[in-house]
C-alpha cells in the first residue's frame, strides 16, 4: 500500500475554502485543430461500459471537430466526477478516450481526533464505504470537519486528508487532524460606554475573556454564534436601566497573527436615559374592565424605563386574561418625549380575533407513548387557543422529568387563518436509574446502597422502584409502584412495602452510643386525584408493625426480683424504657397540595404547598393525629439566580392519656425531630428538648467536660422550621458537571413534650447499687470489717443481721439529669452548600455558622454526604 496526499486536495485543509484541485488534460500537441470523427473507441473503463462513457460527451461519429470540442469534452467528463484523469488521443480521426476511474472507497479512517469523538464526526462526512470517491465530496467532508471544531472553538484546527492505494482500484480514506488548541478570547474591548464600565458590561455577556480562574468554564472559547448573543445581552441590559435608544454599532472578532486566540470589539452607542411617563392599561375587551388588570402594573411614573419590566407585565395581563378564557393581543403602545425624556406606555389588550388548535403533534419520542404525553396538555384539539395553557402544558411536561431541559411547544399556522397547529418536539433521556454505590457521610459512616428505579415503565409513565441500603446504624429495604393515570383516568394510584431497621443513638464527647434499636415492617397504600389544574387531593393507608428494644446486657436489670429483666432507668433512662415495646400503628391520612411550580425536579419559579393529617386508630395499638403543613417559593432572578423560601411545621397530638406521670403519651419513635439535615448548623438532632445525664467527678463536683456528658435526644410534639437560600450561578462548564453552589439561612426549633421525671444521684447514693442474688435469685447479706467476708442468704422480708449489710454492687457512677432545650424560641444559622452530581453519585457539602442557640444545643460546622442522600 502506498500513502499519498489527494490529488487535487490541498495539503493542509484549514479554515478557508480548500483550493480547488489541479485539472488533469491531455497536452495540447496531443489535439489536432479540427477534423472529421471516424471512429471514437473507450479504453481503461473497468467499472464503465464504453458506450457509458460515450454517453457523457457531446461528440459522434462523422461530426466534425474542433480543438475547443475536445476540451468541452473533456470537461464534460471531469464534470461527472467518475474519473481520476482522462485523455484524448487522436489517430486521424479515430479518437481514443483513455480513463483513469474513481476509485471505489474501501473504509474511511479518522486519525488525530481526541476533543472530538468519532461518534460525532462520522455523521458530518458523505463519503462513506463502496461508495466512488470523488475530489468534491473530500473537499466538503473537509470543510464540514473543520466547522465541527469551529463551534468547539478550535480554529486552529487542520485536516489533511490521505488516501491509501489498495488493490482493485480500491482505497482507503485517511482524515488526519491536527486539533490546535482551543481559540480563547483574549480581551474584548468595548467603546462608546460612559455610563457603566466595561468590566459591568463584560459581566452581562455569555462571551469571557480567558483567564486561570475559567479553567471550569467555556465561556472564554471564541464562539461566532454567541457574538450576535451578547449584543442582545447587551441591549437588554441597557433597555433595563432606562436606556431606549441604545444599539450596537459594530461587533468585529479578530483573529490574532498566531491563530490561537481572538480579540474581540464592540462599539455601542448608549443614547439618553429615559423614565418612565404615565402608565395605564386600556381593554376592548367587554368583560374585562382595565381597572380590573392595573393591579399587575408593577412600574409607576417617575421609575428609570426598564424593558424587561414592561415585557412582565404582558405576561401577566396575557396570563390572568387566559384564566379567564380570552386570547387577547396584548401591546404596550410607546410615546416618547425626548425633551422629557420619559416613556408613557399604554397596555392595550385588544380582543384578537379566537383561534383553534387544528393538531397536536408530538415527534422525538421513541420509548414514551404518545398518551403519556398528550394526557399532560392543557388542550386538546379543536380547543380554542390559550397562550396561558399552552405554557401550562410545556411546564407539566417537562415535571415528567422524561425529556431534556429547554423543551418548548412551537406553534405553527394552521390550514386557516384561525387554525394554529401545536408541535412538541421532545427528545427523551433515560429514566432508568441503577445505583451501585459505596460511600461515607457525616450521619452514618460507611453507606452502601443499591438501587433500582425506572421512572418511566415501559414508556407509560409509571415508576417502579426497588432499593436496599446498608450502614452502620441503618438497614432497609423497599419496594414501591405508581400508577399516575389509572385506567387513563386522572387518578394517581400506588404502593410501598418496606423493612426499615434503624439504631439510635447518643453522643458521650465525641462517641456515638447506640441507645435502642427500632425495626419497622409495613407497607403504604396510596392514591391521588385532582381536584383543580393546582390542587389535588392524595389518600393513604398505611400499616406498620415496630419493635422497639433495648440491649439487654447494657440497659436491663431484674429490679423486683421476680427472676424477670426488666428495663432499668438508672441504666437506660425512663423515657427509652417507656419506648421498649411491640406495637402495631394502623393510619390512615390525606394531603392537598397545591402546586404551580414550573419545572417539579429543578425549580426556578412558582410556589407548592402541601397540608396532610395523619390519624393512627384505626386498629393498632398507637393513637394520634399528626398535623404537618409544608410550603415552598421560587423566584427566578435572571442571570441564572435562583431564590427560594420554605417553611414547613407541625403538631402531633395523642388521642389517649397519659400512661404514667412524667411520661408522654406520644411515644418517642413517633416524636418530631430536627437538626441535620434539615436545620443546616445543627448536630442531628440537635436541636430541642434533651436530657443530659451529667456525672460527678472523684471530688463530688458536676463535671464540666462536656466530652462526658450524655445527650439524649427526646424530640417534641411542636416544630417549625423557614429556610431562605439562593442558588448561585457559575459557568456553563461548572454547570455541565452538575455543580450547584448556594448560601442559605435556616431557623427553626422543637419543643412540648411532658416534662420528664429527672433524677439526681449523688456520691454514696444506695440506688446506684443492685444486690448481688445467689443462685435461686434471692437476696444476700455480706459481714462487713476485715478479713474474708462472709455472704449469707438475706432473712425473708427483714433486714440483714447485726454485723452485715447487703451484698451489693455499684451499678452506676453518680450523675445528675437536666432537662434542656423545650422552647420554641428560635435556632438560626447561615452557610453556604453545593450540590455536586458526581459519578459517584450525589454530592452535598454544606458548611454552617450557628448564630442563635439554646441550652442543650449541639451545633456542627461542617457536613457533608457522597453515595446516598438522606
Amino acid at each position: 500500500m502506498v500513502g499519498t496526499i489527494l490529488g487535487g486536495l490541498p495539503v493542509a485543509a484549514v479554515a478557508q475554502e480548500p483550493a480547488a484541485p489541479a485539472a488533469t488534460s491531455t497536452p495540447p500537441a496531443a489535439l489536432p485543430g479540427s477534423g472529421t470523427i471516424r471512429s471514437i473507441d473507450v479504453a481503461g473503463s473497468q467499472r464503465l461500459e464504453p458506450d457509458t462513457v460515450r454517453s457523457y460527451i457531446k461528440l459522434k461519429p462523422g461530426d466534425a471537430y474542433t480543438r475547443e470540442a475536445l476540451d468541452q469534452a473533456l470537461k464534460d467528463l471531469y464534470a461527472t466526477e467518475l474519473f481520476a484523469d482522462v485523455q484524448i488521443r487522436d489517430n486521424q480521426g479515430a479518437l481514443t478516450i483513455q480513463v483513469r476511474e474513481n476509485p471505489v472507497i474501501n473504509r474511511i479512517v479518522l486519525e488525530g481526533n481526541k476533543r472530538l469523538k468519532e461518534d460525532k464526526i462520522r455523521p458530518e462526512i458523505r463519503l462513506a464505504p463502496r461508495q466512488i470517491f470523488t475530489r468534491s465530496k473530500a473537499r466538503a467532508d473537509v470543510a464540514r470537519i473543520i466547522e465541527l471544531y469551529r463551534r468547539q472553538g478550535r480554529f486552529a484546527a487542520t485536516v489533511e486528508p490521505k488516501m491509501v492505494q489498495l488493490d482493485q482500484n480500491r482505497v482507503d480514506i485517511v482524515f488526519e487532524i491536527n486539533e490546535g488548541a482551543k481559540s480563547k478570547v483574549r480581551q474584548i474591548n468595548i467603546i462608546g460606554n460612559q455610563a457603566f464600565s466595561g468590566g459591568d458590561l463584560r459581566s452581562e455577556m455569555a462571551t469571557k475573556v480567558a483567564s486561570w480562574y475559567n479553567i471550569f468554564s467555556s465561556g472564554d472559547s471564541y464562539d461566532p454564534d454567541k457574538l450576535a448573543y451578547d449584543q442582545q445581552k447587551l441591549r437588554q441590559f441597557y433597555l433595563t436601566q432606562g436606556y431606549a435608544d441604545f444599539r450596537v454599532i459594530s461587533a468585529v472578532a479578530e483573529l490574532t497573527p498566531d491563530k490561537r486566540d481572538f480579540i474581540i470589539t464592540y462599539v455601542i452607542e448608549e443614547g439618553q436615559r429615559y423614565k418612565f411617563g404615565p402608565v395605564d392599561v386600556e381593554s376592548e375587551i367587554r368583560d374585562i374592565k382595565p381597572e380590573t388588570l392595573k393591579y399587575l402594573v408593577r412600574m409607576k411614573e417617575g421609575d428609570w424605563y426598564n424593558a424587561k419590566a414592561v415585557e412582565d407585565t404582558v405576561d401577566s395581563i396575557t396570563e390572568t386574561t387566559g384564566l379567564l378564557g380570552f386570547s387577547p393581543d396584548v401591546s404596550p403602545d410607546f410615546v416618547r418625549d425626548k425633551d422629557a425624556l420619559t416613556m408613557t406606555v399604554t397596555f392595550r389588550v385588544n380582543d384578537a380575533p379566537r383561534r383553534y388548535v387544528e393538531a397536536i403533534n408530538i415527534n422525538g419520542n421513541t420509548h414514551t407513548k404518545d398518551k403519556v404525553i398528550r394526557r399532560e396538555f392543557r388542550l386538546s384539539e379543536g380547543d380554542a387557543f390559550n397562550s396561558f395553557r399552552v405554557k401550562r402544558s410545556r411546564d407539566r411536561i417537562q415535571s415528567l422529568g422524561f425529556f431534556q431541559e429547554k423543551f418548548e411547544i412551537e406553534e405553527k399556522p394552521g390550514s386557516a387563518p384561525d387554525r394554529v397547529v401545536l408541535e412538541a418536539n421532545v427528545e427523551e433521556k433515560s429514566t432508568g436509574e441503577l445505583q451501585v454505590s459505596a460511600g461515607f457521610s457525616s450521619l452514618e459512616k460507611f453507606i452502601v446502597d443499591l438501587s433500582i428505579r425506572e421512572r418511566n415503565f415501559m414508556g407509560k409513565g409509571q415508576e417502579l422502584r426497588a432499593g436496599v441500603n446498608y450502614s452502620s446504624y441503618s438497614k432497609s429495604i423497599e419496594l414501591g409502584f405508581t400508577e399516575p393515570y389509572l385506567m387513563d383516568k386522572n387518578i394517581a394510584i400506588g404502593g410501598d412495602i418496606f423493612r426499615r431497621d434503624y439504631n439510635s443513638f447518643n453522643y458521650v464527647g465525641n462517641d456515638r452510643n447506640t441507645t435502642y434499636e427500632q425495626t419497622t415492617t409495613g407497607f403504604q397504600i396510596r392514591a391521588g386525584v385532582p381536584l383543580t389544574e393546582y390542587i389535588s387531593l392524595a389518600l393513604r393507608y398505611g400499616l406498620s408493625f415496630d419493635d422497639v428494644s433495648l440491649d439487654k446486657d447494657t440497659f436491663y436489670y431484674d429490679i423486683d426480683g421476680d427472676g424477670d429483666l426488666d428495663c432499668d432507668p438508672l441504666l437506660a433512662g425512663r423515657y427509652l424504657c417507656d419506648a421498649v415495646g411491640k406495637r402495631t400503628t394502623s393510619s390512615v391520612g390525606y394531603s392537598i397540595v397545591f402546586d404551580n411550580l414550573n419545572n417539579r425536579l429543578r425549580p426556578s419559579r412558582g410556589q407548592r404547598a402541601v397540608l396532610s393529617q395523619d390519624f393512627a386508630g384505626l386498629g393498632g395499638d398507637v393513637k394520634y393525629i399528626r398535623t404537618r403543613i409544608d410550603a415552598d417559593k421560587y423566584w427566578g432572578l435572571g442571570s441564572g439566580f435562583i431564590f427560594s423560601i420554605g417553611l414547613e411545621g407541625g403538631a402531633i397530638f395523642p388521642l389517649e392519656s397519659n400512661p404514667a406521670p412524667g411520661t408522654d403519651a406520644v411515644r418517642l419513635t413517633d416524636r418530631f425531630f430536627l437538626g441535620e439535615p434539615q436545620l443546616r448548623g445543627f448536630d442531628i438532632r440537635g436541636v430541642g428538648p434533651r436530657v443530659l445525664r451529667v456525672p460527678y467527678d472523684a471530688e463530688g463536683n458536676l463535671v464540666t467536660d462536656s466530652s462526658q456528658i450524655q445527650d439524649d435526644a427526646l424530640g417534641g410534639r411542636y416544630y417549625y422550621l423557614t429556610r431562605a437560600e439562593l442558588e448561585i450561578p457559575l459557568s456553563s462548564g461548572l454547570r455541565e458537571m452538575g455543580i450547584r453552589p448556594s448560601i442559605f439561612v435556616d431557623m427553626g426549633a422543637v419543643w412540648g413534650i411532658e416534662n420528664p421525671i429527672t433524677e439526681t444521684y449523688a456520691p454514696g447514693d444506695p440506688r446506684l447499687t443492685r444486690p448481688i442474688l445467689d443462685a435461686n435469685g434471692g437476696q444476700q447479706c455480706t459481714t462487713t470489717g476485715t478479713g474474708t467476708p462472709t455472704i449469707t442468704p438475706k432473712p425473708p422480708g427483714g433486714n440483714c443481721p447485726t454485723g452485715t449489710v447487703d451484698y451489693t454492687f455499684q451499678v452506676s457512677a453518680p450523675f445528675q439529669e437536666v432537662y434542656l432545650g423545650d422552647t420554641w424560641k428560635p435556632r438560626l444559622s447561615v452557610g453556604i452548600g453545593v450540590n455536586w452530581n458526581s459519578p459517584f453519585g450525589p454530592f452535598r457539602i454544606d458548611v454552617a455558622k450557628a448564630l442563635i442557640k439554646r441550652d442543650g444545643d449541639d451545633t456542627k460546622l461542617f457536613t457533608f454526604n457522597v453515595g446516598t442522600q438522606f
